[in-house]
């Protein structure tokens, strides 16, 4: 017959006297430690929907669908699936605002039962911005206004960038008519993509 460890009888009188280890969920809610790794969230206010979250993500938990055609304004929908999520972090360190200020958080949330697997998922909206050309998405709107404001002065090299900073403080003139098809060069006062804003800036093709 083996005797027990002192070990093992300490551990025994302990829990004789200060109760069992386990908890007594799911009659009583478990508080996990605080460094624990739970659900990540979005945090609708600071998210730019930049996409470096969804492009970094191991496990394809993050996603994000742009939707144009019959929305005023256009939206990008930025979705995160809790069912394939791994909590593993990444995509908060990934994002490009400053820690402790970033888009997506990581919460001690760790029940996450569903009667309905249609249901583990949580979405937010954030409105696009479109090239006033010839409509190609550029980003969100937010993600422009942000790079502006980092970039301070600089951003006045861009009118992309100072437009879009301009018309969130309701500054810009909407009136500015186009005359790209007349070979003019207004059109660089606009916001516009890559692709509107080299051919603006180059002669036409022959």
């Amino acid at each position: 017959m083996k005797y027990p460890k002192l070990r093992e009888l300490v551990e025994a009188i302990k829990a004789v006297v200060k109760g069992p280890y386990t908890s007594k969920f799911p009659k009583n809610p478990h508080v996990p430690h605080p460094n624990f790794r739970g659900q990540v969230v979005y945090d609708e206010d600071k998210c730019l929907g930049c996409l470096a979250c969804v492009e970094a993500c191991p496990s394809n938990a993050l996603a994000f669908e742009d939707i144009v055609e019959g929305e005023n304004p256009p939206k990008r929908v930025m979705i995160h699936y809790t069912d394939t999520c791994i909590f593993c972090g990444v995509c908060v360190d990934t994002c490009i605002r400053e820690t402790g200020d970033t888009g997506i958080v990581q919460t001690n949330e760790w029940e996450l039962s569903y009667f309905d697997r249609a249901d583990a998922f949580e979405t937010i909206e954030k409105e696009l911005q479109l090239c006033e050309f010839c409509g190609a998405v550029i980003g969100t709107k937010d993600h422009l206004v942000w790079i502006a404001e980092k970039l301070g002065e600089l951003s006045y090299s861009n009118p992309t960038l100072y437009l879009s900073r301009l018309k969130e403080l309701g500054l810009a003139d909407e009136n500015i008519s186009t005359v790209y098809k007349d070979d003019g060069r207004s059109d660089r006062v606009k916001i516009l993509c890559a692709e509107c804003r080299r051919r603006t800036a180059t002669y036409p093709e022959e």
